[in-house]
């Protein structure tokens, strides 16, 4: 048998675990003498890791990102951080600080203009000087930006979300510390579960798949949807570090092997409305999953999707046949919006299933999707 030819990036360190947030101090305090410190709309939450870089020694100035970021929000990140002369960029905070934070750790040395960078809307160049040194500690389960090489950045002038990418933007310490995701909030961690799950689902379907996101997504899979199922009924560490695992693994599987429909879709509705990336992607999930099976015409997404319900139906009852059924109508009740109840109209819609042809994400899905096709699926997500 010959071994399946495939290469697997990620950041130069993960630290995974309880504690790992407080034991990596001195870690982050070796990434330059001053940074800037890249937190949510209340950096008062990130005030505990301000002390503890300041008593190694380090000059932190505070930047927060108080939304999911926009070229305008990256821009003043931007102008901050050379203010501020830093050497190094942290973030904490959920999947839309820490993008905020790796754009603006690759852009802060860079010679050309953002949109000269950036996919679909903009050029799309590499970028001409490699990034500060950049860390990343994630305070939601979700998005898995802390071992992923872009940021999902607005473009509010094209109304897209489009993806700021190169090699060098992995981070440099990626500190994964579950504690730091106890008692999120319940429609926060619903929706950023979902996204999760997603994510390890995606990359397992995709048609980049390799052996090795393969081996991290079949263990990740069963995993976060019995995770997820967990922290609705009942906030217990067990789940909230399970769910925290599944979030990783999905940043590493989503890195090195793409993702599909569901997120094909999610950035252009993204960019045309303020919902959550999230809630968008668990409202898409299970309709995005009927809409590859029912395609059908490759054998090895069939054998893979039967898995997938099979997870499904082990999670939250029911059987496999049923599988997309039972988790839409799962997610609904744990308390998930619709896309109608996002603010995501029917213009939208039509927009999305248009743009989500040009979508980097869309290239991975296993099977050609019509614009018809994702029409009726994002018609069921309503």
């Amino acid at each position: 048998m010959t071994a399946t030819a495939f290469a697997f990036a990620t950041a130069d360190m993960i630290r995974f675990g309880r504690g790992e947030a407080a034991r990596a101090v001195s870690a982050l305090a070796g990434l330059g003498g001053s940074v800037l410190l890249v937190t949510g709309a209340n950096p008062a939450r990130a005030e505990w890791l301000k002390a503890e870089l300041e008593a190694e020694g380090v000059a932190v100035a505070v930047y927060s990102a108080a939304k999911e970021p926009d070229v305008a929000l990256i821009e003043a990140g931007v102008a901050r951080a050379r203010d501020a002369q830093v050497q190094a960029v942290i973030a904490i905070g959920g999947g839309a600080v820490i993008d905020a934070g790796k754009a603006i750790a690759a852009l802060a040395p860079a010679t050309r203009p953002m949109m000269d960078h950036l996919e679909v809307v903009g050029k799309g160049l590499p970028l001409d000087v490699a990034p500060l040194p950049f860390a990343a500690l994630p305070t939601t389960s979700g998005t898995g930006a802390e071992v992923t090489r872009n940021a999902v950045i607005s473009v509010p002038d094209a109304q897209r979300k489009v993806s700021l990418r190169d090699p060098r933007m992995l981070p440099t310490l990626a500190i994964v510390d579950p504690a730091l995701t106890d008692n999120c909030p319940r429609g926060v961690t619903l929706a950023s579960g979902l996204d999760a799950v997603t994510q390890v689902i995606e990359p397992y379907l995709s048609s980049k798949a390799n052996p090795m996101t393969d081996m991290i997504c079949r263990d990740a899979i069963p995993k976060g949807l019995v995770a997820i199922q967990q922290i609705m009924v009942d906030e217990n560490p067990d789940a909230r570090d399970a769910l925290a695992w599944v979030s990783l693994c999905g940043g590493l599987a989503l890195a090195n092997s793409g993702l599909g429909v569901v997120h094909g879709l999610a950035g252009p509705l993204g960019g045309l409305s303020n919902a959550a990336h999230g809630a968008i992607c668990g409202a898409l999930l299970p309709h995005g999953l009927r809409a590859n099976a029912d395609a059908g015409g490759d054998a090895t997404l069939m054998i893979r999707m039967a898995e997938v319900q099979g997870w499904i139906a082990q999670a939250f009852g029911g059987t496999p046949d049923d599988a997309f059924v039972t988790l839409h109508a799962w997610s609904r009740a744990a308390g998930l919006p619709g896309l109608d109840a996002q603010g995501i109209t029917g213009a939208a819609r039509a927009k999305a299933a248009r743009d989500a042809v040009s979508s980097s994400s869309m290239k991975a899905n296993r099977v050609a999707l019509t614009e018809v096709q994702l029409l009726d699926l994002m018609d069921r997500a309503r």
